[in-house]
């Protein structure tokens, strides 16, 4: 596939097993429109060919600065200093997988090999996906050098929890290529952004909601907090000062926003509604619990304490008591609309349906009187957890009593879809007076 010209990523790829995967990481960046050079470190050969990159890549592969036998160097095969004019080229600076040693050396300003030399030179946005086993990686030499990376603007990727090459099992794998294509992505993305939500106050809800049953159990849903993370990311890279209200999901929040950690639906209401008075814009992105158990036990709940319901229940049947959760969204566009002047000045909120989601996402905007309700079709193996998602945009048209505006969008990543939905949020927010206040 021949790439677009979105910008170029350097990826440095030093040596650990995780090597392996950096022609995985290739493609997939070329798949997204990136030009992709690869500088390779000594200790990387081990792991994965000069040809195998170059050949996925397009791009000659750069491994040393002088001439080591083999007729030439890479810093002056090009009739130049490479290192140095490489760095007009690089719009994001991603080494995957880094070591411990490599990060060191970062770390450090050490400048003995093409990779250190190029990291000192260049001012693109530096990515840090590190690579290693547990103990190496919580090693407070480790940790100090990535902080240190870190205070000068350096991005670290948190590694993947799971099993390492040396069996054991923890932090330190080599993220997903997704993710580390993501990172990718948003770093382009702050480097050129766009400044419409500059000045901003964005408060975005995310992730599911948890009811406890007792201290083992609970009430929840299929929500990851993907699209959540991917709104406030989005917001953030646009400029805004975004707050992430963030339910117990499996996607971690992305960095560079406030974060306010929820458990219960009414923790997230609490949260949400104190607020939601500071905030320009709140896009309503949870998966919030509708019921919850009436009485949550102190302790395990046993078989039997949930049998012998009345009314004739089947024998060996269990049964639960629910009680309504708050309507979060539905409260805040109520008092919207009761107190002129209070709350954000763009209210957005989801509609997820195992059907059609239109007439839905349709009706929810005139009953929670809202601005936008992003309307999506959920199911086995459909948008939760999912990457990618497939969703219609309703917007109210006006005051005019006109009929909302309907938009399907195409099958698309969140990432798109949270562009899209900014895109609403900010026309509506230049059209309308800054309301003041401060998010809190």
């Amino acid at each position: 596939m021949t790439p677009s010209d979105r910008g170029k990523v350097v990826l440095g790829v030093t040596g650990c097993i995780g090597a392996y995967k950096a022609p995985d990481l290739v493609r997939e960046l070329r798949r997204r429109g990136f030009r992709v050079q690869v500088i390779l470190t000594r200790a990387a050969r081990e792991f994965v060919s000069p040809l195998a990159l170059a050949t996925v890549s397009g791009e000659p592969v750069l491994e040393r600065l002088f001439d080591d036998g083999s007729g030439r160097g890479d810093d002056d095969a090009a009739g130049g200093v490479r290192h140095i004019s490489l760095t007009d080229e690089t719009d994001v600076f991603l080494v995957a997988p880094a070591t411990a040693h490599a990060i060191a050396r970062l770390a450090l300003g050490l400048a003995d090999d093409f990779l250190t030399t190029f990291h000192l030179a260049q001012r693109a946005p530096l990515l840090i996906a590190p690579a290693m086993n547990t103990n190496m990686l919580r090693h407070p030499a480790t940790r100090a050098n990535l902080e240190t990376l870190a205070a000068r603007g350096a991005e670290v990727i948190a590694p993947g929890v799971g099993e390492l090459a040396c069996g054991w099992l923890g932090p330190g794998r080599l993220p997903d290529i997704g993710v580390l294509a993501d990172a990718a992505e948003a770093a382009l993305r702050r480097g050129r952004a766009q400044s419409d939500l500059e000045g901003r106050r964005v408060l975005v809800a995310a992730g599911p909601t948890r009811e406890p049953i007792d201290p083992v159990r609970y009430l929840s849903n299929h929500s990851s907090g993907r699209m959540g993370a991917a709104l406030a990311a989005v917001a953030r890279d646009r400029g805004a000062a975004v707050t992430l209200v963030l339910g117990p999901g499996s996607v971690p929040p992305p960095g560079g926003v406030r974060v306010i950690p929820v458990g219960t639906a009414r923790e997230m209401r609490d949260a949400v509604v104190r607020r939601a008075p500071g905030a320009d814009a709140l896009v309503m992105a949870a998966a919030v619990a509708d019921f919850r158990p009436e009485r949550a036990a102190g302790e395990k709940l046993k078989t039997g304490s949930f049998r012998g319901a009345p009314g004739g229940a089947a024998a060996g049947a269990s049964v639960l008591r629910l009680v309504g959760n708050p309507d979060i969204l539905a409260e805040l566009g109520g008092r919207r609309a009761a107190e002129p002047g209070w709350g954000p000045v763009v209210l957005a909120g989801f509609a997820a349906e195992t059907t059609d989601p239109a007439p839905e996402a349709i009706r929810k905007l005139e009953r929670k009187r809202c601005d936008l309700i992003v309307g999506n079709r959920v199911g086995p193996g459909r948008v939760f957890g999912e990457d990618r998602t497939e969703a219609v945009l309703v917007e109210r048209a006006g005051a005019d009593g006109s009929a909302p505006t309907v938009t399907p969008r195409p099958p698309e990543t969140k990432r798109d879809l949270a562009d899209a939905i900014l895109d609403v949020v900010a026309r509506r927010l230049a059209a309308a007076p800054d309301p003041g206040g401060n998010a809190s």
